[in-house]
């Protein structure tokens, strides 16, 4: 689904809601998650699951073109873990 699907399905399910509307919905949403992140924060939605960063230490590289050794910088990269109902709905097919 793409955040496109996402506010065209929104404007559809809640009918006295404009698309902008939505549009704007989704937009707020997204950017307090990831202006949450950008912080270092966690966001934990119960039921769904939880993001926060996991720490890359630097390492060297390798480019894959020219096979050259490159010095990659450490970096913090957004990590998901799905939660339980979450995890339990997507197992598929139901025992």
């Amino acid at each position: 689904m793409t955040r496109s699907d996402l506010i065209a399905r929104l404007a559809e399910r809640y009918p006295q809601l404009l698309a902008k509307d939505a549009e704007l919905a989704v937009k707020v949403i997204l950017d307090t998650l990831s202006g949450s992140l950008a912080r270092g924060g966690r966001i934990e939605i119960r039921g769904f699951g939880s993001f926060s960063l996991n720490y890359r230490p630097p390492r060297i590289g390798r480019n894959p073109k020219s096979g050259d050794r490159v010095q990659v910088p450490a970096k913090h990269v957004p990590h998901f873990k799905a939660g339980k109902e979450l995890r339990e709905r997507v197992d598929y097919p139901p025992h």
